[in-house]
């Protein structure tokens, strides 16, 4: 199944034409559009594309596009030399949004290996299988040491994505002891008692602190990169 596009190939078309020939402003385009605040920086973007690739680069595609490690290295390499910008080069090499080449930036500037594109849809499909508290533990402390990546760690130790979702989420929430196998039920709030729901809204502090200061540091480490 292909991305949900919210305007069509020939809004798409007809709004570069319109722009690119002058006959209207980015901004007159957007509003038309009804494409919000900022929607004019879409409408440069796409006539961007478009001039350089033509109306083939607004058709749908029925996967996602796939890119390899030397071609991310490659992309990474160019914008660090100074040799174009995040968007310049989503549109020299006909990446759909420049937040894909900011992303690799990011990684690289993290020192966090680009990859091959490995889809793993097969975890996604995957049937839940029977753990020991033990496993669970060990397993959504895998996923926390490395990056959160869900999928891999699924992949990793054959577990579902669902599963090490659902056990990560009440880890960061009430800690160990919610992987303790209790058939899934998770004491109300009734039920705590004052040191329980303490240390449980601590725990939610401390996740809503954590993620952040991730979220800050990654707009700042992405600010910086923009300047450059």
């Amino acid at each position: 199944m292909g991305r949900n596009n919210k305007y069509s190939f020939e809004q798409k078309v007809q709004a570069c034409e319109d722009y690119l020939s002058g006959r209207k402003s980015a901004v007159e385009i957007a509003r038309q559009l009804n494409m919000g605040i900022g929607g004019e920086c879409h409408i440069r973007q796409w006539s961007k594309k478009y001039k350089a690739y033509g109306s083939s680069v607004f058709e749908e595609t029925h996967h996602n596009r796939t890119y390899s490690k030397e071609f991310k290295q490659k992309v990474v390499k160019e914008y660090l030399s100074g040799r174009g910008s995040l968007k310049d080069l989503a549109v020299k090499y006909g990446i759909p949004s420049y937040e894909t080449p900011r992303q690799w930036v990011l990684s690289y500037n993290n020192h966090i290996e680009l990859k091959d594109y490995d889809p793993k849809s097969e975890v996604y499909m995957a049937k839940g299988r029977k753990t020991t508290f033990d496993e669970r533990l060990e397993i959504v402390k895998y996923c926390l040491k490395h990056q959160r990546n869900i999928k891999n760690t699924a992949c990793l130790y054959k577990c579902s994505y669902a599963q090490v979702r659902s056990w990560l989420i009440k880890y960061e929430l009430d800690g160990e002891e919610a992987l303790q196998d209790k058939r899934g039920r998770k004491k109300k709030e009734e039920e705590l008692s004052d040191l329980e729901k303490a240390q449980r809204q601590i725990r939610i502090l401390e996740k809503e602190k954590e993620e952040f200061k991730r979220k800050y540091e990654l707009l700042k480490k992405a600010e910086t990169l923009e300047r450059w």
